[in-house]
């Protein structure tokens, strides 16, 4: 980052007035220990945001050209005399070597930065370490969950959190203080025995997407070993045809769709399974079932995961007629037609079907293009809930539909055609349509009168079996109150 950057701050100050229990920090003097590549952007950022910084290093002339030239970078010793609050932005291992400064350390707050390499590498989290090596000073836990380049660039790319604990209130006021100005957002985490579940955060690799991409793996090995059978295997059985060319580009396209079709169902089929326990239950009290909270968890995973493979879906059928043997294919067809003396070849029916066909796809992704864009957290904080809501559960459930007109143009009359059903197996469509009819019908017997009512009193409080205290208005204007039960 230029000089010219660094002089002016990438994120306005923000406003500490309205908050009592917090006073100005913009301004107060704060210590760097390290001289790494997270002291360094820490640094940035601190600056940028108006604060005094002092870098303690044991080379502080050989690395203060890496610092912005607003940071005082001095020996460690001079750094911890000169602020109260030290990040220390060094290696658990290399703690003991802060142990000179356990006389001058004496009373400060040290914000603690580190990660492991591995989950739970050590007995005790490296705050709590770092806190048993200097029982004088105040240790928090922060910052570790903030990469090098999100303290560079600011708190721009959405909502930006800064996960704090420590055992003292006022230190953890602080840092949280600290970490409003630099544009993140603190979280209080609780006391020092929530540090080893901070460290673990950033090393877990997308915890939230395991389920949803091995069962988008599950469903494309099924899906394409299906289709290999129908389009490669039974050409070479029943007719001694080698169509092996087809796999990497014909399977594949066949394969993409039926996932992305059965994986936007299955994004709104736990909505329907959740709604049929709480009408049979006649309450909304009741706990889901542990697979079903899971899976009502991961909709927004399986929801992209299906965006995906219909993008992929879609650049795979533009790059069908690019093909070499599509090519062989448009010349021997014209050949035999030539032989043959056909002049005209037009079919009315395959025409407005493959129109219609296209049309709907497009429609269709671009629906779930909208769903993936909002499902960023950027633009859904700019969302209200109602807005949030109709987005994702109403264009989406239209989604659904449109993808399911989209299947069955696709289709037409083909599945009434016995010459589909290669070795008596249906067509793959006919397959994935199972799913999403489902939860169509569902949702259609859903928007009952009878039962939407019923569904949204239970959703509202409502429970079967159960006593409710009723108000109603008199003939004169007055109120009276009685009983009744809530299954009338």
């Amino acid at each position: 980052m230029s000089g010219g950057d660094m002089a002016k701050p990438l994120l306005g100050h923000r406003s500490m007035e309205g908050d009592p229990s917090v006073t100005p920090a913009a301004g107060r003097t704060v210590g760097v220990l390290g001289s790494g590549d997270f002291a360094r952007s820490l640094a940035i950022r601190l600056v940028c945001s108006g604060f005094k910084v002092v870098v303690g290093s044991r080379n502080p002339k050989r690395k203060a050209g890496l610092f912005p030239s607003a940071a005082e970078v001095t020996f460690q010793a001079e750094a911890v005399k000169k602020t109260d609050v030290i990040f220390v932005a060094v290696f658990r291992e290399h703690y003991s070597t802060l142990c000179d400064l356990a006389d001058v350390l004496a009373g400060k707050i040290l914000v603690d930065v580190s990660n492991n390499t591995e989950i739970n590498h050590h007995k005790e989290s490296n705050a709590e370490y770092l806190a048993s090596l200097f029982p004088a000073c105040t240790v928090v836990k922060g910052f570790n969950v903030i990469s090098a380049w999100t303290l560079q660039s600011g708190a721009r790319d959405g909502n930006k959190q800064v996960l704090i604990c420590s055992n003292n209130q006022e230190a953890k006021r602080t840092v949280a203080e600290i970490a409003q100005v630099m544009g993140f957002t603190p979280v209080d985490m609780g006391c020092m025995s929530s540090a080893c579940e901070i460290e673990n955060i950033p090393l877990r690799l997308l915890p939230a997407w395991k389920i949803p991409i091995f069962l988008a793996l599950g469903l494309f090995l099924c899906f394409f070993t299906y289709n290999l059978i129908r389009q490669v295997i039974h050409p070479y059985i029943r007719e001694q045809k080698n169509k092996l060319y087809k796999i990497p580009i014909e399977v594949v396209n066949t394969t993409l769709p039926c996932v992305a079709y059965v994986m936007l169902s299955l994004v709104y089929l736990p909505g329907v399974l959740a709604a049929c326990s709480q009408l049979y239950y006649g309450t909304k009290y009741r706990r889901f079932p542990d697979w079903l909270d899971q899976w009502l968890q991961h909709r927004k995973q399986i929801g992209l995961l299906s965006f995906f493979c219909a993008a992929l879906h879609a650049v795979y059928s533009f790059c069908l007629p690019m093909r070499r043997s599509h090519r062989y294919q448009l010349i021997e067809t014209a050949v035999k037609q030539a032989l043959e003396k056909k002049m005209n070849i037009w079919v009315e029916e395959e025409v407005w079907r493959m129109e219609i066909y296209i049309s709907v796809g497009i429609i269709a992704l671009g629906l779930l293009s909208l769903l993936a864009i909002t499902s960023l957290p950027s633009i859904a904080n700019s969302l209200n809930w109602r807005e949030f809501s109709f987005i994702q559960s109403t264009i989406g459930f239209i989604a659904l539909v449109i993808s399911t007109l989209h299947t069955l143009t696709y289709g037409w009359s083909r599945a009434f055609d016995e010459n589909q059903y290669k070795f008596y197996l249906p067509p793959t469509y006919t397959l994935t349509l199972l799913v999403p009819c489902t939860v169509i019908l569902a949702k259609v017997i859903f928007s009952l009168p009878c039962i939407q009512q019923r569904l949204l009193r239970i959703r509202r409080g409502w429970e079967k079996g159960r006593y409710v205290k009723f108000v109603l208005p008199s003939a004169t204007g007055e109120y009276s109150s009685g009983e009744t039960s809530s299954n009338v």
